[in-house]
């Protein structure tokens, strides 16, 4: 029996051009019509783009007094890289706004560049991101064309490998374990630099938070299916 006031702890394999909100927001009406109830307490442990799909933990109840311990865990990325072209946003939000050259670039390159980046490494965030500034979101700037600058912050990559590189395309898949605050989008602009050229990310999947895998994770659909079928715990005492 779930009991969603008292607290759950759901485990989602967001789709792809979701805000992390969009989520939260689906399974809190649908709790709500289930529940009989106008309010519950519903959030998540870690936005994830947009155009990113994997993990999400939504916590409902008292389990949402949780989320701040969560957001600390480990995530792990699969993220597919265009390189020699690049993106004000860093991803595929935005048009690309300049090219690169890429024929010096060899697997070999590809080999010795990807290791630097393992470790403590301070990282500037997009400037198409939340991050606050004197109160507003970074976005809001970038959306009115201003510029503002951003600061650094200092994050850890565990652990990050090539997956694939395809010399023909120019496209670089690789594997990232990293710590709370990573932004993937702005480690493909450092990658880009790095390989004195540039890059964009093109396809993101979060495939692990903490101890919780994708393959763990239920769809909207898998969630909406099973809220229908499963008895849930709503008592005046636990309102």
């Amino acid at each position: 029996m779930w009991d969603f006031v008292t607290g759950e702890i759901l485990a989602f394999d967001k789709p792809l051009h979701w805000t992390s909100f969009d989520l939260v927001a689906k399974v809190r009406y649908n709790l709500c019509r289930k529940l009989g109830t106008k309010k519950l307490k519903v959030g998540h442990s870690g936005t994830l783009d947009p155009l990113a799909t994997g993990v999400v933990i939504v916590c409902t109840g008292k389990k949402t007094k949780l989320i701040d311990q969560l957001q600390y865990d480990v995530k792990e990325y699969i993220a597919t890289l265009q390189l020699g072209a690049t993106t004000p946003s860093f991803d595929l939000e935005k048009e690309i706004d300049a090219t690169y050259p890429t024929a010096h670039i060899t697997r070999e390159l590809i080999d010795k560049t990807i290791p630097q980046f393992l470790g403590e490494q301070w990282q500037i965030p997009p400037i198409f991101s939340a991050v606050q500034i004197n109160g507003k979101r970074a976005y809001d700037f970038a959306r009115k064309g201003e510029t503002v600058e951003l600061k650094p912050k200092l994050l850890k990559i565990d652990e990050i490998e090539v997956l694939s590189f395809d010399e023909q395309t120019m496209q670089l898949t690789i594997r990232v374990v990293c710590s709370k605050g990573t932004y993937i989008r702005a480690l493909a602009r450092d990658i880009g630099e790095r390989l004195e050229s540039g890059a964009h990310l093109i396809a993101l999947r979060r495939t692990r938070v903490g101890n919780t895998r994708v393959e763990d994770c239920m769809t909207i659909e898998q969630f909406l299916e099973k809220l229908q079928t499963e008895s849930c715990r709503l008592t005046a005492e636990t309102l």
